[in-house]
């Protein structure tokens, strides 16, 4: 693919659109012209784009690190259906499936490709990365490579390291969600150069709508808003059970709805997806496994039944509503009871590390890995069962794996192999030689070449019910026959998790050796504590536009009052009421002063002394009004 040299046209031919969205083509060029550029969007200000286009204007390879693996699947697919060739390096892939992509690369046959951070540490992709012919690097969720960001991965750290290979090429950083410390530390983190560029979008959403209610009924009070708001939203749950069980008392309430979280079948989370994408149920009950790379305009509200662990995080998720531009409303219910799990919660988060350490050791013991091994072995993930067999908590447990993750010894990628795969490591005249060896394979055989393409170069999405159909067989059949041919060395077939997964991304180490140092650890626990006293004060505060509090969190000041969030519309009627108690109060002091000439403490006296103040107030703007006036012996007449 030819670079090409003029950036609305790349914009129309691939994208379809006539202009770029704001900041869009400020930062684009940026990067075309070799600057180092850091770029702060909003969730839906289209940050993607801002390396997908440029990578399409320049010679050359764009390196994508994202912590996402299912939005990078995601935007593979949609970058192959525009016709741009682009792959993807994620943990679980076997050592064919890398070499393959790697070669590709290599080769100049693939313009963007996304790799997890965990990936740029290891030595096998470090000996290809210095073979391809890299445009610059590209950076999403940057705010995860910052000791001050909500979530901190070590291995963002090796960033900076894998730019002595390519040491001429600029490097982007998008993040939807950086404080002003965060962003200096993300450009310090990836070094960037002296004459590097920033660009800020505001992040604030005119259209929505935030709202925080103390709230005991708080189904009550979500059946009402649903009712009133209608149409399309989300409604977020930190806890996997509640999210079938509110789904379901929003069925019986007449109201159509779905639930989502990481725990379900790849086939039941698609499903429940699709059916909330495309209209067929209006509310989608989630945990916040849920909505990255969701780009839906129209949803009308997202409403939290619990409070989050920080701004971050909720301004992320209340952002997915309102992308249209239309009305939305952002709305958080909690109760008391709430704030004590919300410390809780936190709590669990870190436990100690003498008891991470025997979590490692009792993981590594439940897959019976010796010491020294284990390197990329795979297995099926099941918390519940690793926490019934060592007697764990099951927060602290997945907390800990969360640590053991971010140390590099474990990796927990999310559930997202939709579709099983195939690859064909045979020439196409041994292919033959084997249907005429296999001949109770040879019309299999014959279909797969037949009904997909490029499966010689690279590992290619099957459906096995598709296959099924047109051979007149049952899916498990297919199944079978596949792992054979595999056995037999024909094809690589790599069939659909359907569970999680836990991967051994180092060697196992003896769990006495495993040391996270202590001031690190007390500095990770003290910004999550800042990050949960943020959200507590958001939460509980009462004093100032809510758009306002979210916008000066992230460094926007002087911002002018919403007018449409909870505070705003009772200081409005607070404004309203106390205009109308003003007429009220003037009206009443001009009868009493047309009847009668009174002394200001007889007027207090007549309305009463809880008034005084707003009685001697209206008293002073009456005699500047000239409608009033004061006599000799100081008694109020009317001019």
């Amino acid at each position: 693919m030819k670079p090409h040299t003029d950036k609305r046209d790349v914009l129309k031919k691939y994208w379809g659109y006539d202009n770029f969205r704001p900041l869009q083509d400020e930062i684009i060029e940026s990067v075309l012209q070799g600057c180092d550029t850091l770029a702060l969007l909003p969730t839906g200000g289209g940050k993607s784009l801002c390396y997908q286009l440029p990578a399409l204007m320049l010679e050359g390879l764009c390196l994508v690190v994202s912590p996402l693996i299912a939005l990078m699947k995601d935007q593979v697919q949609q970058l192959g259906e525009r016709g741009i060739k682009a792959a993807c390096l994620v943990s679980g892939l076997s050592g064919i499936e890398q070499e393959i992509v790697y070669n590709n690369c290599i080769h100049g046959k693939i313009k963007i490709l996304y790799v997890s951070p965990e990936r740029l540490g290891q030595r096998v992709f470090i000996e290809h990365f210095r073979q391809m012919h890299v445009s610059f690097i590209a950076v999403d969720e940057a705010h995860c490579i910052s000791q001050w960001g909500y979530d901190f991965r070590p291995s963002y750290l090796e960033i900076s390291k894998i730019r002595s290979y390519h040491p001429s090429i600029p490097i982007l950083a998008l993040t939807a969600t950086a404080t002003h410390y965060v962003a200096e530390d993300i450009k310090r983190q990836l070094m960037f150069a002296s004459n590097s560029r920033q660009f800020q979008s505001s992040f604030q959403r005119q259209n929505l709508a935030y709202m925080v209610f103390h709230e005991e009924d708080k189904m009550g009070r979500l059946l009402r808003i649903v009712h009133n708001t209608g149409n399309c939203g989300i409604i977020y749950v930190r806890n996997r059970r509640r999210t079938r069980e509110i789904a379901n008392r929003l069925i019986a309430n007449g109201i159509s709805a779905t639930y989502y979280h990481a725990g379900l079948e790849v086939k039941e989370r698609d499903a429940a997806q699709r059916r909330w994408m495309q209209g067929e149920v209006n509310a989608i009950v989630a945990t916040n496994a849920f909505g990255m790379g969701i780009d839906k305009p129209n949803v009308r509200y997202v409403v939290h039944l619990d409070i989050p662990s920080s701004i971050e995080a909720y301004f992320q998720e209340a952002g997915r509503a309102g992308r249209d531009g239309e009305k939305a409303y952002a709305v958080l219910l909690f109760n008391d009871n709430d704030l004590e799990t919300l410390q809780h919660n936190f709590e669990s988060s870190y436990p100690s590390q003498k008891h991470i350490a025997n979590i490692y050791r009792a993981i590594c013991n439940y897959y019976q890995l010796p010491i020294g091994s284990g390197t990329d072995c795979q297995f099926d993930f099941n918390i519940e069962a690793l926490c019934s067999t060592y007697r764990f908590n099951v927060i602290e447990f997945f907390n800990a794996t969360r640590l053991l993750e971010r140390e590099g010894l474990i990796s927990l990628p999310e559930l997202e192999e939709s579709q099983s795969r195939i690859f064909i490591p045979l020439s196409r005249e041994d292919v033959y030689r084997f249907q005429v060896e296999q001949p109770r394979y040879s019309d299999l055989m014959t279909l797969l070449l037949r009904t997909y393409g490029g499966l010689f170069t690279d590992f290619t999405p099957i459906s096995e019910q598709a296959l099924a159909r047109r051979l007149y067989l049952d899916a498990q059949q297919i199944r079978n026959m596949l792992l054979h041919m595999d056995a037999l060395k024909a094809i690589v077939y790599r069939p659909k998790h359907t569970k999680p997964q836990i991967i051994f991304t180092s060697p196992r180490i003896d769990a006495n050796d495993l040391y996270l140092s202590e001031s690190k650890y007390k500095e990770l626990k003290r910004r999550a504590q800042e990050r949960l006293e943020a959200m507590r004060q958001y939460v509980l505060s009462d004093k100032k536009c809510r758009s306002r509090m979210l916008l000066s969190y992230f460094g926007e000041e002087n911002v002018e009052p919403c007018g449409i969030c909870d505070y705003c519309i009772q200081a409005k009627k607070k404004s309203k009421r106390a205009k109308e108690c003003n007429e009220a109060l003037r009206t009443r002091l001009l009868e009493l002063i047309k009847e009668h000439s009174y002394r200001a403490e007889e007027l207090v006296a007549k309305v009463g002394h809880i008034y005084e103040k707003p009685v001697l107030q209206t008293l002073h703007e009456l005699v500047d009004e000239r409608l009033v006036t004061i006599d000799e012996l100081l008694r109020f007449r009317i001019m």
